[in-house]
């Protein structure tokens, strides 16, 4: 439990005499680790939860919901009832079921968080879709004969780049917290493998002492990426809506 910025002198190798010295920028753990190699390590594994989570929602998402929104009829009711009965559980708490359901561990992470974030996505694109099936171009691709998914994957969706980089920077910034709020209740990432939640988790007790930079260095960070991601998804609507 090194304070941040101690340094010590450690030995180079069993047989080299000679001393170095070793500065922790964040000082150790209770189990003497670098506190700062630690935090940055866990902050791959929020990256990669985001990108894997976000980049599942969208290949659910994207043709579901395009699909849906130029086919109308039964298709569409059908999947707007699952929209609506996916969107009525918490996400959190749909998260923890199915987290449940495939067990514990780093995959599981992945696949629960992106399960979860496919209806956003998918109700975003169906409402942009609904709003360009009927338009001058979308018609004179019919009078051609061109096929639905040339017409909606080929036309349709290359129209809808804006909104869908906006819902997947939001959806990215949520993923990082959900895989936090998991890591901290201890069914996510999974001891030794280092997350800013289970982090947190490991050291939420130390606040009231003079440690306290274990637990909030890691939530600081969870802090800063998500605002970062939030910036990015409101730059992105501004973008979309000057074009």
């Amino acid at each position: 439990m090194l304070p941040p910025g101690a340094t010590v002198a450690s030995e180079q190798a069993p047989l080299q005499p000679s001393l170095t010295e070793q500065t922790f920028i964040l000082g150790t753990d209770r189990f003497g680790r670098d506190y700062f190699s630690r935090v940055v390590a866990g902050s791959g594994l929020s990256m990669a939860v985001g990108l894997i989570a976000v980049l599942l929602s969208l290949l659910i998402g994207i043709p579901l919901g395009a699909l849906a929104g130029y086919l109308g009829g039964r298709f569409d009711a059908a999947v707007s009832w699952l929209l609506q009965v996916i969107w009525s559980i918490p996400t959190l708490l749909l998260v923890l079921a199915l987290t449940l359901a495939f067990g514990k561990g780093f995959e599981q992470v992945f696949l629960a968080i992106g399960l979860s974030m496919w209806v956003e996505v998918a109700r975003v694109v169906r409402g942009q879709v609904i709003a360009l099936r009927n338009i001058e171009w979308v018609e004179a691709g019919r009078v051609l004969g061109l096929s639905t998914p040339r017409i909606v994957f080929l036309h349709i969706l290359p129209n809808l780049t804006g909104p869908i980089a906006v819902i997947a920077s939001a959806n990215f910034a949520a993923a990082i917290l959900i895989e936090a709020g998991l890591s901290f209740m201890g069914v996510g990432a999974q001891i030794p493998m280092p997350s800013w939640g289970n982090l947190i988790r490991d050291h939420y007790g130390a606040i009231l002492t003079g440690h306290a930079h274990l637990a909030l260095v890691p939530g600081a960070c969870i802090v800063s990426l998500v605002l970062a991601f939030n910036a990015l998804s409101n730059a992105f609507a501004r973008f979309t809506a000057q074009r």
